[in-house]
């Protein structure tokens, strides 16, 4: 009896293990290399996106199945992208694959007008876009793309896309939240200025429904980039679901304005931290106790590691603090979801010749040897110095070990896991660093 609970106990201990968080991030070149259908769409002259033919006013393009090592049924889409004409946008739709079966086509978006004759699906048996949140009934690794563009007119300016981002996870991991190890993380001392605005005070008729525009200005303005909050309000309005906080849109209105951002999730202050110290921005989306509903940028922490706000709904919400413990429970018992931006000024150029990417970009090489038996040499690039988190997971998704916790320098770094004490099987190796995340699979076998 003893030995059959314990069997039981082990069992389920792995079956209701959580899986990590993760990202995608699909740049222009990747985007182009990557199409599995096509019908109009070319890479712009310059390279920077993907946009109509000339002289089309209609066009998709398909990308190949995406996938990423640990199971998830929550999702974060977002994009960066343009649309100048009125009549001109696209529509962003994703499915998923589970066994052998794919879902329809879900809508997950446009950008910027509705302009579309049928929105789309939002769900099916077994899941649903709620308004911009992916919500599985099981748990997926696999994915596909679809973007379509539309311009009444050939002679009007293309709408383009730049950027695809998705940030997945496990239900469980907002469910299961140690507040009590959140609110005693205390971050170094930060402030990010900015120049404030109260969302009553951009207009009376709206002021109390534009939380999410009004604090993505916020963001904006804390960069030096001058921005009506009035007409950022009305753009980034959603004229299908008829609101104004609609995450990605908030996301895909900045990049108007040389943000780089996406929707993403944080789940300790200390990860928040590392964003603002690498130059980024947060928006954070929080709930109760706080708000019912609302969105408010982080603008750091005091001497004590207590969180600062610029709170647009607050008169005086400049620099604002609530309590630790009330701010806590309404960001992270509700996701910890929020806006990521960088500024486009921070871009830097890698020595090798890749792409230009952001200063917090961080590159996991594939383990060598591998398979391997007992040890692996691991091996990572960060752009700058920060702090970073290097990690060993089972399939179950547990942290059987940590081989880095600590703020590292810029450069190539190496080290070695020795897993003489572990089963043969494939293991998931993961290397965060404020909100990115990479994830590569390596193989013991003994």
């Amino acid at each position: 009896m003893k030995k059959s609970l314990l069997v039981f106990l082990l069992f389920t201990a792995v079956v209701w293990a959580d899986y990590p968080d993760q990202s995608r991030v699909v740049r222009t070149a990747e985007m182009w290399g990557g199409i599995s259908s096509n019908s109009n769409v070319v890479l712009s002259d310059d390279g920077e996106s993907l946009q109509l033919a000339d002289g089309s006013v209609t066009g998709f393009f398909t990308l190949i199945p995406d996938t990423l090592p640990a199971p998830f049924d929550r999702g974060l889409p977002s994009w960066n992208g343009t649309a100048f004409h009125e009549d001109s946008g696209f529509k962003v739709s994703v499915r998923f694959k589970y066994s052998t079966t794919w879902s329809p086509w879900l809508t997950v978006g446009y950008w910027k007008n509705y302009i579309w004759p049928f929105y789309g699906e939002t769900s099916y048996a077994a899941g649903e876009i709620d308004y911009d949140y992916v919500v599985l009934d099981d748990f997926h690794t696999i994915w596909q793309w679809r973007v379509e563009f539309k311009r009444q007119l050939a002679t009007h300016p293309s709408p383009s896309i730049n950027k695809l981002s998705f940030f997945v996870s496990d239900q469980r991991t907002t469910d299961n939240q140690n507040m009590s190890a959140i609110i005693n993380d205390d971050p170094p001392e930060i402030y990010i200025p900015t120049n404030f605005v109260c969302q009553y005070n951009v207009d009376p008729e709206i002021g109390g429904s534009i939380c999410s525009p009004t604090s993505t200005v916020l963001a904006i303005r804390s960069y030096d980039i001058e921005v009506d909050p009035y007409g950022f309000a009305l753009d980034n309005y959603d004229d299908y679901w008829n609101l104004f906080g609609i995450w990605p849109r908030a996301v895909q209105n900045a990049a108007g304005y040389h943000l780089d951002g996406a929707v993403t999730r944080y789940r300790t202050w200390s990860q928040a931290y590392d964003t603002l110290a690498a130059g980024g921005r947060v928006i954070m989306s929080v709930g109760p106790p706080l708000y019912a509903g609302h969105l408010m940028m982080l603008a750091g922490f005091d001497s004590q590691g207590d969180p600062l706000v610029h709170d647009p709904a607050q008169q005086n919400g400049e620099g604002y603090e609530f309590s630790k413990s009330s701010i806590s429970q309404s960001w992270f018992t509700k996701g910890g979801v929020g806006y990521t931006f960088f500024s486009d000024e921070t871009i830097v150029a890698l020595d090798d010749g890749q792409q230009n990417t952001r200063p917090d970009q961080l590159e996991l090489y594939e383990n060598f040897p591998n398979p391997f038996n007992p040890s692996t040499s691991l091996r990572f690039t960060l752009s700058f110095a920060s702090h970073i988190k290097l990690s060993v997971f089972d399939l179950a998704g547990k942290q059987i070990d940590v081989l880095i916790s600590d703020y590292l320098p810029a450069g190539n770094h190496q080290i070695v896991w020795n897993a003489q004490n572990q089963v043969s099987g494939v293991y998931l190796v993961r290397l965060e660093s404020g909100t990115e995340t990479q994830i590569r699979r390596m193989t013991l076998l003994k």
